[in-house]
C-alpha cells in the first residue's frame, strides 16, 4: 500500500512539471492572457492608439465603400453646377448651360450650344477605384478623408471600449469555463466578442450614424462647408423635432439610433467570426515562436497576419448586413426611417439588385478591414507586451 501510494505521488508531480514546464514554453502573447496584469486605463489606451491610427490610414477606403452603397440605393451623386439654381447664381441668367466638365482631362463632354456638358456616366461610381479617382477630380483629395473626424471621435471611444471588454470578457468566461464547462472553451472568444461589440455599439451609435452621413452625401452648393458631426445629428433632428411635443421630441432623439438594429445585426457576426479566426490563427502562428525568442517582431507579425485573415474573412460574410446598415442610416424620411427593419432592408436590396446589390462595397470594405483588423490588433498588442515588460522591468 505504501508503495503504491509513492508511486502514485511520484505520477503527480511528474505531471504537474510537465503542465508547469508547457506553460512556460508558451509564446509570450499566449501566456500573457493570463499573465499581463495591465488595468483597464492602459488596456484602453493602448486601443485607441491603434484606432486613431487605423482610421486615418483606412478612411478613404470606407468614404468609396459609402458611396457605392450609397448609390445602389439610389443616391444621386452629380456635379455641383449640374442644377439650374447653382448655375444662375453663379454665372448669372446667361450661362445656363455652364462648363460641366468633371475634371480638365475629361474627353467624353458634348457639346450644348457653346459650352461643354458632361454626361451622367462621368458622375456615377463604377468601382473602388473610379470612386477615388472621381471624387479627387470633382471634390479634392480631402473629401477622400470626409468624416475622419467623426470616424476618430467613434473608433477612440469605440476601440477604447470594445478591445479592452473584450480581453476582460475573454479572461473571465476562458477561466470559468475551464473549470465549469471545459467543452466550450473554443467558444469563447465568439461570446466575449460579441458582448463587447454590443457594449461599445450602442454607447457610441449617434456617431457612427453622422458619419455615414457624412461619407455619403457630398455638398451640391459652391462655396458651402460641409457639416460636421454635431450639424449632421441636428439636422437628422430637425425634421420631426418640435420643441411644443414632447411625443415629437423623443422621436427627434430616437432618430439618433436610426439603424442599430442592422449596425447590431452587422457587427455581432463580425466579432463572433473574426474573434473565433483571430484566436486559434493567432496561438497558431505564435506557437511557432519559442518563448526566449519572442519579441516585438514576432508579436506584431502573429497578430497582423491573424487580424488580417480573420477582418477579410468576416468582412465579406456580413457585407449584406453593412449594405443594410447603410440604407437605414442614409433613409431621409423620418417616418419611414422609424418603420425600417433590418429584413425588410435585405429583402428590399435583393428585389432591387439581387446578389449584386446586398454585396455593394464589397472591394472596399473587404481591403479596407482586413489590414486595419490586422493594424488595430497587432498595435494593441505590441502596446501590451510593452508596457507588460516595462512593468516587470521596473
Amino acid at each position: 500500500m505504501a508503495s503504491e501510494k509513492i508511486e502514485r505521488t511520484a505520477i503527480e508531480m511528474n505531471n504537474e512539471d510537465t503542465n508547469l514546464r508547457e506553460r512556460s514554453s508558451l509564446p509570450p502573447s499566449q501566456k500573457s492572457f493570463k499573465t499581463q496584469n495591465l488595468g483597464i486605463t492602459e488596456r484602453a489606451f493602448s486601443a485607441a492608439g491603434a484606432a486613431f491610427f487605423s482610421v486615418i490610414i483606412a478612411n478613404p477606403l470606407d468614404v468609396a465603400k459609402t458611396r457605392l452603397q450609397a448609390q445602389a440605393a439610389g443616391v444621386p451623386y452629380s456635379h455641383p453646377l449640374s442644377n439650374m439654381t447653382s448655375r444662375m447664381a453663379c454665372f448669372g441668367p446667361n450661362m445656363m448651360f455652364a462648363d460641366l466638365r468633371c475634371s480638365p482631362s475629361c474627353h467624353r463632354a458634348g457639346i450644348q450650344g457653346t459650352v461643354s456638358i458632361c454626361p451622367p456616366e462621368c458622375f456615377r461610381y463604377k468601382g473602388t477605384l473610379d470612386v477615388i479617382y472621381k471624387i479627387i477630380h470633382q471634390e479634392g483629395v480631402a473629401k477622400l478623408w470626409r468624416g475622419t473626424n467623426a470616424g476618430l471621435a467613434l473608433a477612440v471611444p469605440t476601440v477604447g471600449i470594445y478591445l479592452p471588454c473584450y480581453d476582460i470578457l475573454r479572461n473571465w468566461l476562458e477561466d470559468f469555463t475551464a473549470k465549469n464547462a471545459p467543452t466550450t472553451v473554443p467558444y469563447v472568444p465568439l461570446a466575449a466578442g460579441s458582448l463587447a461589440r454590443s457594449l461599445a455599439c450602442a454607447t457610441c451609435y449617434p456617431i457612427e450614424l453622422a458619419r455615414t452621413r457624412m461619407q455619403a452625401f457630398k455638398v451640391t452648393e459652391i462655396d458651402k462647408k460641409p457639416p460636421g458631426v454635431f450639424q449632421t445629428l441636428l439636422g437628422v433632428m430637425s425634421h420631426v423635432k418640435s420643441t411644443n411635443n414632447p411625443q415629437s421630441n423623443l422621436r427627434g432623439y430616437r432618430l439618433l439610433w436610426t439603424g442599430m438594429g442592422a449596425q447590431l445585426a452587422r457587427d455581432v457576426p463580425f466579432s463572433a467570426i473574426c474573434w473565433s479566426t483571430l484566436e486559434p490563427t493567432r496561438r497558431k502562428l505564435l506557437s511557432f515562436v519559442k518563448h526566449d525568442e519572442a519579441n516585438v517582431f514576432s508579436v506584431l507579425g502573429a497578430n497582423f497576419g491573424a487580424g488580417f485573415v480573420a477582418g477579410t474573412l468576416a468582412a465579406g460574410v456580413t457585407c449584406p448586413l453593412d449594405v443594410a446598415k447603410t440604407r437605414r442610416q442614409i433613409e431621409k424620411d423620418p417616418m419611414k426611417a422609424l418603420k425600417m427593419t433590418t429584413r425588410q432592408t435585405l429583402m428590399d436590396v435583393w428585389r432591387g439588385g439581387g446578389l449584386k446589390g446586398l454585396f455593394a462595397g464589397f472591394g472596399p470594405r473587404v481591403c479596407r478591414l482586413g489590414p486595419s483588423v490586422g493594424l488595430v490588433i497587432s498595435f494593441y498588442e505590441v502596446v501590451k507586451f510593452g508596457l507588460h515588460h516595462y512593468n516587470t522591468s521596473s
